[in-house]
């Protein structure tokens, strides 16, 4: 049986918790921050937690990561 492959990808921009859930870094932080309110760019620092149903397509793609 061969190896499964993960995704190069999702492997650079992913992560697994203990618990099983996906984390990443949080969207919209690219560029234009100037026209976004502080309080955005207050509570858009570190990361957060994929939504469940972005879990499903996210997990199949990094097998060795549970």
């Amino acid at each position: 049986m061969p190896k499964m492959k993960t995704k190069s990808s999702c492997k650079k921009r992913f992560s697994m918790t203990a618990s099983g859930r996906v984390k990443t870094g949080q969207a919209g932080k690219r560029h234009g921050m100037i026209k976004r309110h502080k309080k955005f760019i207050r509570q858009a620092r570190g990361t957060t937690l994929l939504s469940k149903a972005d879990e499903q397509i996210i997990k199949p793609m990094m097998p060795y990561s549970r």
